[in-house]
């Protein structure tokens, strides 16, 4: 089973087309980077895959489920990490990962344990969210995504607001989740860290992916796409391969 497939993916809000006729699928196993200017179309298309929007055409499988029909089951076995973190003000953090552990039906079985002590927040875990800094509401909010063991993860730039030690420790796990059959589908602007952690890429610019592979494939991309324009004013001369923010400028910029 492929965990993600759309095709003539759109989203229109108005006269505002945010996504125009995306095609893209995503394999087992992959860590796979969205990327792409502000207002590109990058929330949007995740919010669309992970059920939380639907669209106004075209169609996204997630894990054998349409998601544009059935968000709910969508929802049910996938984790979402979204950009802005917004957990209950007036519950506790370990209130609020046991609240998502019971409307998930989950067992007691140490699993809130588990992520309070993975993110280091063992001396919160009775402290209102409201009172929680940005950072330990997004560790707060990472944890209630990964609760239920999903095998595929939408991430909106999970790693903002955390600390450096935190993010080292979440990029090792997220590593491992990916060797171990997972998927992720990563939405992030931060390039050096799509270019470490990604196995494949996506590039999407006003609406339309304008490129999707390894980073030797956009290299040879990019290189075409300079060649079959005549632009000589981002060659480079050095003979080293382009790291993936000088595939990024040459494609949207």
């Amino acid at each position: 089973m492929i965990p993600i497939e759309a095709h003539n993916l759109t989203k229109r809000f108005g006269e505002l087309t945010a996504v125009d006729n995306l095609d893209l699928e995503v394999e087992a196993g992959e860590f796979f980077g969205f990327l792409g200017p502000n207002g590109a179309g990058k929330t949007t298309t995740l919010q669309m895959l992970s059920g939380q929007l639907p669209p106004t055409s075209g169609t996204a499988q997630v894990l054998g489920i349409d998601a544009a029909t059935d968000p709910i089951a969508v929802k049910a076995v996938i984790g979402i990490v979204p950009e802005l973190e917004y957990p209950p003000s007036f519950l506790s953090v370990e209130e609020y990962l046991h609240f998502v552990a019971a409307v998930r039906g989950l067992p007691d079985d140490g699993r809130v344990d588990k992520w309070i002590k993975f993110f280091g927040l063992e001396d919160r875990r009775t402290t209102l969210c409201m009172s929680l800094s940005k950072g330990m509401k997004k560790k707060t909010t990472i944890s209630a995504a990964l609760l239920h063991e999903p095998q595929m993860l939408f991430m909106d730039e999970p790693f903002l607001d955390l600390d450096p030690l935190i993010q080292r420790k979440l990029k090792d796990w997220l590593s491992d989740f990916v060797k171990g059959g997972g998927t992720v589908f990563l939405s992030t602007h931060i390039l050096e860290l799509a270019e470490k952690l990604c196995t494949r890429v996506g590039i999407i610019d006003k609406g339309k992916l304008v490129a999707v592979g390894t980073l030797d494939e956009l290299q040879s991309s990019a290189s075409d796409t300079n060649v079959d324009t005549g632009d000589s004013s981002n060659n480079d001369d050095s003979g080293d391969s382009e790291d993936l923010e000088q595939i990024f400028v040459r494609l949207v910029g």
